[in-house]
């Protein structure tokens, strides 16, 4: 039997795709500097990393994750939690090295989860679909047996049907579906919300790969998990699932553009960022305003060192300074 997702399109849902739409096209037009892209990618990696292993109740911090994806080692306590994340980087890379990739099939989820799941199951084996009963909260997935053939009717419809629909609509059904089969004993979730993102990928929705959605649903976990469980209560009708993403991915975008414009010069001069220059930046938009003895002890640099990092910034309209000359911070304009 073919999968055949029930929903359907309301002037609200069409509304937010026209918005999303609007949305990227500006991003992607905007007139970044070639030299900011990796970093806006390494930004949204580390993004991904830290809020989709959250989800799952991963403890680090975004700067946590941020040193891990610079290669930095934490303490040995978080050794299991820094391998969550260390093996979502890979998965990320995984997805974004096969963003193209016309056909998905079996072993290619199996290859994605072992990367994902590495080490960190609590009970089955990486890289195999499930051969027990699980239980996620009051929601008993289909029973083991089932999980094959349920999940090649998915990847038929991933493969075959879902180009006649938006990339914003099928990631959101391929996110929802793979969730309800639950086709491996653990590692489910950061699994989903991985395929929906290589959905984006796939369909050229994100080329530059600069999205972090993950984020909307960490920082929105009760009504991720209240959108999900609406689905099964409503005899499988994702139309408001599907709201629920757009609305998560349009505010996503909203986020980005506002990161693309703080790294955007509107200056005619050139503005050539030192190494230093761009962590600061960095900083300001993860703490939002910062004191200038704030900055100068996590660059790990002098008071002049940072008024000289800080001067071509403030210059520029980058950066300005709010409050008075004692109690003064720091913000992106």
């Amino acid at each position: 039997m073919a999968y055949e997702p029930q929903f359907t399109i309301r002037p609200r849902l069409l509304s937010q795709v026209e918005m999303i739409a609007a949305l990227r096209e500006r991003i992607m037009g905007a007139a970044v500097e070639l030299s900011w892209i990796p970093a806006l990618q390494k930004d949204t990696r580390t993004r991904n990393g830290h809020a989709s292993t959250a989800i799952e109740g991963n403890p680090l911090t975004l700067e946590q994750v941020r040193a891990l994806e610079e290669g930095r080692v934490l303490a040995a306590s978080d050794q299991r939690s820094s391998r969550e994340v260390l093996n979502y980087f890979a998965g990320l890379r995984y997805v974004e090295k096969h963003a193209k990739k016309k056909a998905i099939r079996h072993e290619d989820l199996f290859e994605l989860h072992r990367l994902l799941a590495d080490s960190v199951m609590d009970q089955g084996t990486a890289g195999c679909y499930r051969t027990i009963q699980v239980r996620v909260g009051n929601y008993f997935p289909p029973a083991a047996a089932d999980v094959s053939g349920l999940m090649f009717e998915l990847l038929d419809w991933w493969n075959k049907k879902s180009t006649e629909l938006s990339p914003v609509l099928s990631s959101a059904i391929l996110h929802y579906q793979f969730e309800n089969i639950h086709p491996f004993a653990d590692g489910n979730g950061r699994t989903g919300r991985a395929l929906a993102l290589w959905e984006l990928y796939r369909r050229g929705f994100d080329s530059h790969h600069i999205f972090s959605v993950d984020e909307y649903y960490w920082e929105d976990r009760p009504g991720y998990y209240k959108a999900l469980d609406a689905v099964r209560v409503s005899s499988e009708d994702l139309t408001e699932w599907m709201e629920y993403c757009a609305e998560g991915l349009e505010k996503t975008l909203e986020r980005v553009w506002l990161r693309v414009q703080s790294y955007s010069r509107k200056s005619q001069e050139k503005l050539v960022l030192r190494p230093k220059q761009e962590l600061l930046l960095k900083l300001l938009l993860d703490h939002g305003s910062m004191s200038p003895a704030e900055l100068w002890e996590t660059l790990s640099v002098s008071r002049q060192g940072a008024m000289d990092l800080l001067r071509p910034l403030l210059d520029a309209g980058l950066v300005e300074k709010i409050g008075g000359k004692k109690t003064g911070k720091y913000s992106l304009r």
